[in-house]
């Protein structure tokens, strides 16, 4: 009987088991069940896409960039495409083991190597960096037998930026460099829309306008969605949306003319800018030295960067935007249409000039030691008086001087379509508080009034606010906003949108007072400073020669060229206009250290208005003369026209395709 029990105990037992256990399975095939349900049903989505993204990738396909054309359609900035060997650091063990022996198969020259080594230092060390550009089919086809030994290193091809002109308009034009860690930041704070345009996208402009027409000229990225084996290579494309390449930009300016003016500097520093009056188109943009942008395509070696950077004339420095100068005596009409508008003055005014003004037992000397005795306003601007406008400069004061010229554009950004415009000083009272610390360095002292009226002292102004200023003069007092875009064309549709200008500003000028001032700067050039540069040409003109001083001469003592060193002689500039009846182009220009404006300065706006007005463009024995300060033209003989080659010779790299 116990045994019996023991036996159903033992059953009851195993029953249990057996329910609990059943119970068990049945649960966990419930999880299973609920687990394949939210999988398959509630994750469908969710994990089909990312099945998806790890059998497929989804490549940016980099836009081609926009040319850059000038204003008579010649090619300023454009794309080859060529072979790159390219090596992404991280997937590299020993780097300098590998380039030794990438070096036996291709060449790869030391200066290759050190603009590897500064790519590296600028980037993350996952980016895919450059060390040979320009591969020949026979480089690629050595290397590509040999790919299996290199992990992280492949031949690519790829579009590079050309600069055909070389030096030529080169701060006008810019660059392009890859996008560094700032500038990969500044894209991050983007919108969404506007970041995912640039995902693939290595290389942004830099300067001039590269860099300001980016978004033109860059295009919109498209996308290739490719089908990946194990080891992450595309093996089809499954689907892809095209990329459309960017814009061109035509620009304003006639690389010509940019050329002509840039070889009469010669291995001279200044600036130049010329602007039509009744638009505002920049004509020429002019800034000496220059540098050559195809240095930046494939990342500068350190040689040629400390060169540029390091140079005491500084070729970097965009001396037409950012270099400000005294303007010297091409402030002086400016001051007799002041004179006229405020009725201080008017044309008739005659001012004794005995060689000298003082002011409080302080005397303030002019350029003619002798006089020029009784001067009016249009001799005061055709002689040059100095005495005329210390006298006038003291009547005005220094805040009616300020708020006179203000309006035209002096010491105040243009709003040119070009980044890194500096304001210059165009002082007052105000300014001298604001801009120094102690008491008696904020006090205005009436003699530093004087020396403002013959473009000296606190003034300092870019030869565009010059030019913008000369321009606004010669159009009435109609001043317009300077700009180098001419117009946008799609490369696609070849529908070409001209740039909208912005509405011009009438600073409300009386005709006869601007007529004045106008008849006396035409005079310059016939019985003036400027008479013998500009005899015989076939057009009427004004301007105006300036000499501004460099450093700070005594009033005792006398300025000697050969006693100074090159960079402490005085400034040669020169503003003018033509042709008189109906102005089309208006200039400023400096030639640094280089002296009187009459000899080194004139000769160049000469030479720019027979360009452009008689179709002339200099001989060489013409040039080698106004590069040297030794150019004039005799009376009834015109300069004579020669045909200038164009476009220049350039290399034309062999395109590539993928290897």
């Amino acid at each position: 009987m116990t045994e019996i029990r023991n036996v159903e105990a033992d059953l009851a037992q195993f029953r249990a088991r057996v329910l609990l256990i059943g119970l068990a399975v049945v649960f966990a095939f419930g999880l299973i069940a609920a687990r394949m349900v939210y999988l398959q049903v509630m994750r469908h989505d969710d994990l089909l896409a990312q099945a998806e993204s790890n059998r497929t990738a989804v490549l940016p396909v980099v836009p081609n960039r926009g040319q850059i054309l000038d204003r008579k359609g010649r090619v300023l900035a454009t794309n080859y495409s060529a072979y790159t060997l390219e090596i992404t650091p991280s997937r590299v063990e020993d780097l300098d083991a590998t380039i030794a022996e990438l070096g036996k198969l291709v060449e790869v020259t030391p200066r290759d190597q050190r603009r590897f080594r500064k790519l590296l230092e600028e980037s993350h060390r996952f980016d895919s960096l450059p060390l040979r550009t320009r591969l020949s089919d026979e480089e690629v086809a050595r290397f590509t037998v040999q790919r299996y030994r290199f992990p992280g290193v492949e031949v690519r091809a790829r579009l590079l930026r050309q600069y055909p002109n070389g030096e030529t308009a080169s701060h006008v034009i810019g660059y392009i460099g890859r996008i560094n860690q700032r500038e990969t930041a500044a894209i991050a704070d983007w919108p969404e829309e506007d970041q995912a345009n640039y995902r693939g996208t290595e290389y942004i402009g830099k300067l001039g306008a590269e860099q300001s027409y980016e978004r033109e000229l860059h295009g919109t990225t498209g996308f290739d969605r490719v089908e990946t084996s194990a080891g992450g290579r595309a093996v089809r494309s499954l689907a892809n949306t095209p990329a459309t390449p960017g814009n061109t930009v035509v620009l304003s300016i006639d690389i010509q003319l940019q050329k002509l003016i840039e070889d009469m500097y010669g291995e001279r520093r200044g600036a130049l800018v010329a602007i039509d009056p009744r638009s505002g188109e920049v004509l020429a943009f002019v800034s000496k030295p220059t540098f050559d942008p195809n240095l930046f395509v494939d990342g500068i070696d350190v040689e040629n960067w400390r060169a540029l950077n390091e140079s005491v004339d500084k070729p970097l420095l965009n001396r037409a935007l950012r270099g400000t100068y005294p303007p010297g005596s091409t402030y002086k009409p400016f001051m007799a249409l002041a004179a006229l508008e405020t009725g201080l003055r008017s044309a008739s005014t005659s001012v004794n000039d005995p060689g000298f003004w003082m002011l409080g037992g302080h005397r303030f000397r002019s350029h003619d030691e002798g006089g020029l005795g009784a001067v009016d306003m249009k001799r005061s601007i055709v002689k040059s008086s100095n005495v005329y406008y210390y006298s006038l400069a003291h009547e005005m004061g220094v805040d009616a001087m300020h708020d006179f010229m203000q309006p035209l554009g002096f010491g105040q950004i243009t709003g040119i379509d070009l980044r890194g415009e500096v304001r210059g000083v165009l002082p007052s009272q105000a300014w001298k508080r604001n801009n120094y610390k102690r008491p008696e360095q904020q006090r205005w002292y009436p003699g530093e009034t004087i020396s403002l009226g013959i473009g000296q002292g606190y003034n300092s102004f870019t030869m565009l606010q010059l030019a913008q200023a000369m321009a606004t003069l010669a159009n009435g007092g109609v001043k317009y906003t300077p700009h180098l875009i001419k117009a946008t064309e799609n490369v696609i549709t070849r529908e070409r949108v001209p740039q909208a200008v912005l509405p011009a500003e009438d600073l409300g000028f009386k005709p006869g007072n601007v007529r004045t001032v106008l008849e006396a700067m035409q005079a310059v050039t016939t019985e003036g400073t400027s008479t013998r540069v500009f005899a015989g040409a076939g057009y009427a003109s004004g301007g105006k020669t300036g000499t501004a001083q460099a450093v700070t001469i005594g009033q005792k003592d006398r300025y000697d060229a050969r006693k100074l060193e090159e960079h402490q002689r005085d400034h040669s500039l020169y503003i003018a206009f033509a042709p008189v009846d109906q102005p089309r182009v208006a200039l400023a220009l400096v030639v640094e250290n280089a002296g009187f404006g009459s000899a080194h300065a004139a000769p160049i706006a000469r030479r720019v208005f027979d360009y452009l007005l008689m179709d002339q463009y200099p001989n060489p024995q013409d040039l080698a003369a106004v590069r040297l300060g030794q150019a004039s033209a005799p009376i009834g003989t015109p300069l004579r026209a020669s045909a200038m080659p164009w476009p220049p010779e350039a290399p034309a790299p062999a395109p590539a395709t993928a290897p």
